[in-house]
């Protein structure tokens, strides 16, 4: 990694806007976005960040913890436009909080997918005898009262013998085979759960009143033929998308660790006609030069018609036009392309809008710079900031403004003043030149 891990907004040009680092190199987030959480007793549901934090290590290494450890696996947060905690989600009946997957419903709950190993003896499937299966579990909770109101478990509706990942690989995981790696979950029409189980190649529709599987796109038992470019393989993040299409990020890419790519990783849209039960492409998203990202990545409608791809295990994001590309022009419709530093990567990269006000001050520092000073500021998360105002002063009750509107130029604004303080403060403006808000007042340092 470069620098820190934690949960990260940046602005086009890539500066941070707001960034919450990690305290541990053992802890991590996923799936951190922009949702719009639905409170049953206000009108009207609120701009909310959310994240799943925890730890990736595999089970069964945390199961016996000692008494008064913390619950294994992690918790999903919500976080208002100031930055304060609204909610922290866990799961239920001893599964573990997955990364894969937290979405916020207008019915004021919250669907994710849940985890934990399952004793089995996997000889049958060419694994350990004592061994166990990851499986997988979709909850509902209540956000008002942390209530369970749903869950789908995924052992008893789906074979583990279909699974493309070997129970033989158990044997470098603690014994613990991951036949179906559930990594998304989308809620649509019809009471209709669109489930995308990566190791298996197959993305399920499934009733949610029922339990049942609907259809199976995919995998060893598809209910769909394909049409030219419509296959995948090791896919995440499926949705559900106007007039029978669905969305994912098809990683095509790779049985770890030393598997060949079954294809280029790319985003893709499916038209699913579901009479004749044919899958075809209707547009994919294909990068310049060609990635192969083996996990997780992402594909994001965005309203303008636009396609955003996070490119998983590759340290890219990119914006296309809608109409996308082909293999070998991943630079047609191209708009946007970002590279994260070194092997740095996103499970999923999000663009949205998202309007934030600290409630906490702005930062400022100070240093002398020969006769006069530079004052740093910056204000992390705020996203209506345009300019600063810097008051100086020999005492801090003898502050005066010695830079009116100095412009702000990314993440921390350095402004140069004649001044040498000692003390100094900085304000926040907004587009108009209003004064958002002061800084604790600092002294130079020596």
């Amino acid at each position: 990694m470069v620098g820190q891990t934690g949960a990260l907004i940046n602005d086009n040009a890539g500066n941070p806007v707001w960034f919450r680092p990690l305290p541990s190199t053992n802890l991590q987030n996923a799936d951190f976005k922009v949702q719009t959480y639905y409170d049953k007793h206000r009108r009207g549901g609120q701009p909310v960040l959310t994240w799943w934090q925890g730890t990736l290590a595999l089970p069964p290494a945390y199961t016996n913890l000692p008494a008064g450890a913390p619950e294994p696996g992690g918790c999903y947060y919500i976080y208002d436009t100031h930055y304060r905690l609204l909610k922290t989600v866990f799961a239920h009946h001893g599964y573990y909080p997955d990364e894969h997957e937290f979405t916020l419903t207008r019915r004021g709950t919250a669907l994710f997918l849940a985890s934990k190993p399952v004793p089995m003896d996997l000889t049958p499937y060419g694994g350990p005898e004592d061994g166990a299966i990851l499986n997988s579990e979709v909850q509902e909770v209540d956000l008002a009262t942390g209530r369970l109101l749903y869950s789908w478990n995924a052992l008893d509706h789906i074979d583990p013998a279909d699974s493309e990942e070997p129970a033989s690989n158990a044997s470098s995981s603690d014994g613990v085979w991951d036949p179906f790696h559930v990594n998304s979950i989308d809620e649509g029409p019809d009471g209709q759960l669109l489930l995308s189980f990566r190791n298996m190649w197959a993305i399920y529709g499934i009733s949610k009143s029922s339990g049942k599987i609907r259809w199976q796109l995919g995998g060893k038992k598809s209910d769909f033929t394909f049409g030219p470019n419509a296959d995948f393989y090791w896919q995440h993040d499926a949705r559900f998308r106007p007039g029978n299409r669905i969305s994912m990020f098809d990683d095509g890419c790779c049985e770890l660790p030393d598997g060949e790519p079954e294809q280029q990783s790319h985003g893709l849209i499916l038209n699913l006609d579901f009479n004749n039960r044919r899958a075809t492409a209707a547009k994919t998203y294909y990068h310049e030069p060609p990635l192969y990202s083996p996990t997780q990545g992402n594909t994001q409608a965005l309203p303008n018609g636009n396609e955003f791809i996070g490119w998983g295990q590759s340290p890219y994001y990119s914006e296309y036009a809608g109409a996308g590309n082909t293999e070998g022009n991943g630079s047609q419709n191209l708009l946007y392309d970002a590279k994260l530093p070194g092997n740095n990567i996103s499970y999923r990269a999000f663009r949205n809008e998202w309007i934030g006000t600290p409630y906490y001050p702005p930062r400022a520092a100070a240093r002398a710079d020969g006769q006069g000073s530079v004052v740093f500021a910056s204000w992390n998360g705020s996203t209506l900031t345009r300019a600063w105002q810097v008051l100086a002063g020999p005492d801090a009750d003898s502050l005066a403004v010695v830079a009116k509107h100095a412009e702000r130029s990314g993440f921390e604004t350095a402004v140069r003043t004649d001044n040498p303080g000692p003390y100094f403060q900085v304000r926040a403006l907004d587009a108009a030149g209003k004064v958002l808000r002061a800084s604790h007042i600092v002294k130079l340092s020596s």
